[in-house]
């Protein structure tokens, strides 16, 4: 009976991997699309929230399984209910990746030539994303923490690319005003996914340790 449940347990770490791939992928594809300002990159991005939307469903249903068929310990409970929690923020990164596509697609942008910073946010959060995923499937202490860490310094690039930006709107009163308050929006954006990845960090912290920090007092 053990056997099955670990068995089911390693689908788990499957999904959730599978699941985080498909987001750090959302997050590139939508930050590409930026770049280029192409709206057929944009598009896929839209495919790929509805592929992370339906990974959700798949993976709560398993998860339910599991709690519902097996008697789970202390520690497989903290695991499951931490994945339950993990697959809420991913699908909202999903979400996210998908508003930077609705920028493109709706404002019909052409390519932007210098969105270095943007680019730079945008790698540290699938980073973020991904090591957060990892740090859960091999229950890896230290590397959820770097995660939260690193959540400081992606607040500090959209600090940063926000002044910059609305120092542009502030010397050029003209159409690039507009384009700059969308790239807000795009670093916006990038920043909340650096949240959600944090959040799945500290429900990896919790499945390891069994404390939250919401928990504590």
């Amino acid at each position: 009976m053990r056997n099955k449940f670990d068995m089911q347990l390693g689908l788990l770490n499957e999904q959730l991997i599978h699941m985080g791939e498909l987001c750090e992928l959302a997050i590139n594809r939508a930050t590409k699309a930026l770049q280029k300002g192409s709206i057929e990159e944009a598009k896929h991005v839209i495919d790929a929230d509805q592929e992370i939307d339906q990974m959700e469903k798949d993976i709560e249903r398993l998860c339910l399984k599991l709690l519902l068929q097996q008697q789970p310990v202390a520690r497989d409970l903290r695991q499951i209910s931490a994945a339950l929690k993990m697959i809420t923020d991913m699908e909202r990164i999903g979400d996210q990746a998908s508003d930077i596509a609705e920028i493109i697609i709706s404002e019909k942008k052409s390519e932007v030539p210098d969105l270095k910073k943007i680019g730079a946010m945008s790698e540290a959060v699938a980073k973020m994303v991904r090591d957060s995923v990892t740090s859960y499937v091999e229950k890896d202490l230290e590397l959820c923490r770097k995660v939260m860490g690193a959540d400081d310094d992606v607040d500090l690039m959209f600090e940063d690319t926000k002044k910059e930006l609305i120092d542009s709107i502030a010397e050029n009163k003209g159409d690039q005003g507009k384009e700059a308050i969308d790239l807000i929006m795009a670093a916006k954006y990038l920043e909340r996914i650096g949240d959600h990845a944090t959040n799945i960090a500290e429900w990896v912290e919790f499945s390891i340790t069994g404390i939250h920090k919401d928990s504590q007092v």
